[in-house]
Formats: structure tokens, C-alpha cells, sequence
């Protein structure tokens, strides 16, 4: 589904959030009952794929499996206006905490499997460019390592950083530019901004491609809380969990 009608879809569905839980049954003519399970996931899945697998247009990343708490606070961020982008915001808008927090949950507990990754048309020694960075980072640029937060599999640790595989190429390459930007932004301090605004854009086409360019291992879950210690202080990852 492209963006301009994901926005007319999910616009619809935020009327049926404000219901209470109800009946975990589909409705009559395959209807959703407003306020159930079903109808909250309907708006996600209809962007993100089916059990929040990602979906085929090289843009909406998946959400299945992601660490909890990094899914709610990224919710949080869409209704509170830290992270733009209009579809996403007008749906979450009027939700409370507690329902956000009820779909984060049931993301967070979905494990399916991943596909291939796409054939990559990276030539060689970008690939080998953005290894280099998504491993060693640049020290001479205070530049850290993406596996120094987000683990030497890159599979994220709970409760807050996520995993880094398996994502398409395009919308990591756009969220990048959205947090140089200050379009997508976090609790303070906000670590991937200030990564961000030290990648030029040669840094961040070859990242983004490499990472989509890479399998992800049957068993892909992110680390228990204090698995990996941060180089630096970030917001989103609570201090208790950083050993």
C-alpha cells in the first residue's frame, strides 16, 4: 500500500481506537470489532505486512520482534511529535499509553522467520565501506561502531535498542536523514542524532546498504538488558540497563 493511501486507511481506523477491548473476534463480513486485538493490528499490518513482517515496497520496516520498549517508545514518539510522519502520526494521536503499550507487546512476541535478503547492486568496495563502519565505526571522526550499541550480531538488546537486520535499504538510509534532520528525535541524550549528524552521505548509502544486504540468522533476538555496554550515554536505553 503506497503512503498517500496508508493515510486515508489508518485516518479510518483511529475512529475505532478510542473503544474500549472487546470480543478478540472478527466481525460480521470480515469486519473488525472497533476496540479488539484485530482492529488496533489491522492499521499496522496494513503498512507494515502481515505479523509486522515489513512490507514489499522497500520502505516500511518490520516491527515483529523488535525489543518492546523500543516499540512503545517509538509509538510515543510518533503521537507526542519527536519522530514525523504524518500517517503515523495522525493514527497514534489519540491513543493512551496503555494501548500503545499492548501493541508494542504483541509485536514484540512475534518471531517470523525472515526472508532473503534482496540481491544488492552495491559495487564492492561500497559494500566493503560500510562493513568498515557498521563494525569498526571511524575513530579518527569520534565516529562508534553500529554493533558497539546495537551488538556484535546486530540482532539489538532489550529493553530499548533494536535490531538492525533485515531492514530494507531505503528506509534506512531515510531514517538516518530524518534524525540528521531532527525529524525523527529521542529522550536526551539523544546518542543517534548525534551519530547521525557526523555520517556524510556516502556513509550513509553505503551502511544502509550493506546492513540490507546481509542474511539474518535463524535465531535473531535481541540480548538481555546489560548484554551490551553502550559507548555512549543514550535516553532511550534506561541507565540500569547499561552495565
Amino acid at each position: 500500500m503506497q503512503p498517500r493511501l496508508c493515510i486515508s486507511f489508518l485516518s479510518a481506523l483511529t475512529l475505532a481506537f478510542s473503544c474500549g477491548a472487546a470480543a478478540q473476534t472478527p466481525g460480521d463480513a470480515g469486519q473488525y470489532v472497533p476496540g479488539t486485538m484485530q482492529a488496533r493490528l489491522a492499521a499496522c499490518t496494513a503498512c507494515h505486512g502481515e505479523q509486522g513482517r515489513a512490507a514489499s515496497d522497500g520502505y516500511y520496516p518490520r516491527i515483529a520482534g523488535k525489543p518492546q520498549e523500543y516499540l512503545y517508545n517509538q509509538l510515543l514518539n510518533f503521537r507526542d511529535g519527536r519522530r514525523q510522519y504524518r500517517p503515523m502520526n495522525v493514527l497514534l494521536q489519540p491513543l493512551p499509553d496503555a494501548y500503545l503499550r499492548d501493541i508494542a507487546a504483541y509485536f514484540a512476541g512475534l518471531h517470523p522467520p525472515y526472508p532473503a535478503p534482496a540481491r544488492s547492486r552495491t559495487d564492492a568496495a561500497q559494500l566493503d565501506r560500510g562493513r568498515g563502519l557498521v563494525l569498526h565505526g571511524d575513530p579518527a571522526r569520534g565516529l562508534p561502531a553500529c554493533a558497539a550499541c546495537h551488538g556484535a550480531d546486530l540482532a539489538g538488546a532489550a529493553p530499548a535498542i533494536p535490531g538492525l537486520l533485515g531492514l530494507p535499504r531505503d528506509y534506512i538510509g531515510a531514517q538516518i536523514g530524518s534524525w540528521q534532520q531532527g525529524l525523527r528525535r529521542a529522550a536526551a541524550p539523544d546518542c543517534m542524532a548525534d551519530v547521525a549528524r557526523k555520517l556524510v552521505p556516502e556513509d550513509i548509502a553505503a551502511v544502509s546498504a550493506w546492513l540490507a544486504a546481509q542474511p539474518v540468522p535463524a535465531s535473531y533476538i535481541p540480548a538481555a538488558p546489560g548484554a551490551v555496554a553502550l559507548p555512549v550515554a543514550c535516553g532511550s536505553q534506561p541507565a540500569g540497563a547499561r552495565p
